[in-house]
């Protein structure tokens, strides 16, 4: 790490919060430090079109088992289609349809009192990302739950760097004073 701060994962534990990753692309494993996490799964699938679908019964049962403060699930399909065969292809807007459902399952397994943000980690054109073109920068970034604002457009910029602040409020943690981002207040209801 060019700047060794300590990250949401690492802020949560520091602060007795039980975090756990649940993912199919191996390199996620990154995302925080070792001994951080009470629970960890991955099946590095995310390159299978069935991949997701695999995983989410392994990671609803995990989250049943294990109550956790903090969850972090990756659907990594999207992103493979975006690769295989183009953003905005049929093929990839298909799996987007797959994810979503998904993603709807999950939501439905959640009890009423969680806030969850759901969001890409980056968009595409082609079948490539990483530049500084609109396609490449814009993401979908969506907040729900409890004290969240129902039915609202931001109007403000939203950056991949506010999601860790965002999440911190939402854990009852203060952000470290050197990350980057903001949280994004305006999501919040009374905002």
């Amino acid at each position: 790490m060019a700047r060794p701060l300590p990250g949401l994962i690492e802020a949560a534990h520091a602060a007795g919060k039980r975090c756990g990753f649940f993912y199919n692309w191996e390199p996620l494993r990154d995302l925080s430090r070792p001994e951080q996490l009470a629970v960890a799964y991955c099946r590095n699938n995310s390159h299978d079109l069935d991949g997701d679908a695999r995983n989410l019964p392994v990671f609803l049962d995990l989250l049943r088992a294990e109550p956790l403060d903090f969850a972090f699930v990756y659907f990594g399909n999207v992103d493979s289609a975006g690769h295989a065969h183009g953003w905005m292809s049929p093929e990839y807007l298909r799996q987007a349809e797959r994810t979503d459902a998904l993603a709807g399952r999950l939501l439905a397994a959640l009890p009423a009192e969680a806030r969850l943000i759901v969001m890409s980690d980056h968009g595409g054109h082609d079948r490539n990302h990483g530049t500084d073109q609109a396609e490449d920068m814009r993401i979908v970034w969506l907040a729900a739950g409890p004290g969240i604002r129902s039915g609202v457009t931001l109007t403000t910029p939203v950056s991949l760097l506010d999601t860790a602040p965002t999440l911190a409020r939402l854990m009852g943690l203060a952000p470290h004073p050197e990350w980057e981002g903001r949280c994004v207040d305006e999501a919040f209801a009374g905002a």
